[in-house]
């Protein structure tokens, strides 16, 4: 009695610092939004950036994150004296202080140097994700009940979106009173911070699946590459992989556009803009607390065409907002960005989480990093391409930011080729129940 009482206290006291350390973990990249909102402004107002240049910039910034399947391999199978996520967390948190440092101090920084730190900041971010994804699926793993991955996954998106809509609410009353770098050197030393909490921490209190220490590195790499392989041949993985990427990809996203449109036409402040990305945040919170509680169970399937659905909804009201409509009828242009455009942004990334859900209960024991970090690659590509198809489609309709009079075309665009996923949404394949019965 006495050895099972001591091995449940072991296990909820492993189970706490797992949670602390996910919660810390997400908490600081999705507080990133708080120094982005600010690059945003710095590029558009400080170095006098395009709206095109701004929107390729913003899409550039994300092929760090391709990288994520090689990052990764690297985890599963290379250890860090004897550890395979902690030591990643601490590396990335480091990298990302150093760029926002650099960032917040460099006197006449230019466009090229800025962007070169920002793709640094990026890889740092995307290192720290691939390990916390990661430890998500083992713990995941590891709980008594069938639904202890959702839960925990539910558990990271709620603190990275509270984080979220924190950032971008500081963000937003910071750029009245201080200049972006502020924002850059404040979120520096919290990634310090948390550098040396990761490092306090050691990864074997955590009670997470041992690596394997018979094989050399090439060899656990290549077994790595070989299991991650066998896993994306699964039909039901391969095909919700393809759908899901393709539902990013085909849209060309017009986030840059719609920044300038706003900041510069209708003139809406700061404030106004770091509100609607809260908005967002707080929906994608309430998104994640309900989805554990109603959506969980529901299939996959129809929980992600569902979203879809909303996403090219929310396409078509801008139509009627750019054209004024909603201003005709006494709604404010400030309060339609705050609640519209902040759940356009909070719908564009719901998809993340019932999707992650869904390939965690499909993903073979052994090489969830891989999986997971194969699934962000192929979502951070899918955004890049979607931006500089945003940013085609701008410039072929002849929107810039003297003359916006062909983005309602945009938008109605847009909103078609958002539509167009729902058409072969039966790849989302589903694991059959003999199979669930027989695992």
């Amino acid at each position: 009695m006495e050895k099972e009482e001591k091995q449940e206290v072991e296990a909820a006291a492993a189970t706490a610092r797992r949670r602390l350390v996910i919660g810390v973990g997400f908490w600081v990249q999705g507080f990133r939004l708080f120094p982005w909102l600010g690059v945003n402004f710095f590029l558009k107002d400080g170095m006098g950036v395009a709206a095109s240049s701004l929107q390729i910039l913003q899409a550039s910034a994300n092929l760090p994150m391709v990288a994520k399947p090689l990052l990764g391999l690297l985890s599963d199978a290379v250890p860090i004296r004897g550890h395979r996520r902690l030591p990643y967390v601490a590396i990335g948190a480091l990298l990302q202080a150093i760029s926002w440092l650099a960032i917040a101090l460099w006197p006449a920084i230019s466009l090229p140097v800025l962007t070169i730190f920002l793709l640094l900041s990026n890889f740092g971010a995307s290192i720290c994700e691939v390990a916390n994804d990661a430890i998500v699926a083992e713990a995941g793993k590891q709980a008594t009940s069938s639904s202890g991955s959702g839960q925990l996954q539910s558990f990271a998106w709620m603190f990275g979106s509270s984080a979220g809509a924190l950032g971008n609410l500081l963000g937003g009353i910071a750029l009245s009173y201080f200049s972006p770098r502020i924002m850059f050197l404040f979120f520096a030393i919290l990634l310090v911070l948390q550098f040396f909490t990761t490092v306090a921490i050691p990864e074997s209190s955590l009670k997470l699946p041992k690596a394997a220490t018979n094989l050399s590195a090439l060899a656990s790499i290549r077994k790595q590459v070989k299991d991650l392989s066998c896993a994306l041949c699964m039909p039901e993985m391969f095909w919700s992989i393809i759908w899901f990427t393709v539902s990013y990809t085909i849209i060309p996203f017009l986030l840059g556009t719609m920044f300038f449109y706003q900041t510069e036409v209708l003139r809406l402040d700061s404030s106004v803009i770091g509100l609607s990305k809260v908005f967002g945040q707080v929906a994608l919170l309430a998104w994640s607390m309900s989805y554990n509680k109603y959506f969980k169970a529901m299939s996959a399937r129809k929980v992600l065409s569902v979203l879809q659905f909303a996403l090219a909804l929310i396409m078509l009201s801008d139509v009627l907002f750019v054209q004024g409509i909603y201003r005709k009828i006494g709604i404010p242009d400030s309060i339609y960005t705050i609640v519209f455009s902040g759940l356009f942004e909070g719908l564009m990334f719901s998809k993340v989480l019932p999707f992650s859900v869904h390939i965690a209960k499909l993903c073979p024991a052994g090489c969830e990093g891989s999986v997971m970090a194969f699934v962000m690659s192929a979502l951070a590509l899918a955004t890049v391409i979607s931006g500089y198809l945003g940013v085609a489609l701008a410039a072929f309709m002849g929107v810039s930011g003297d003359d916006f009079s062909a983005l309602p075309v945009c938008l109605l665009i847009e909103a078609a080729c958002t539509m167009l996923p729902l058409c072969f949404s039966s790849l989302i394949k589903e694991r059959g129940e003999k199979e669930k019965k027989e695992e």
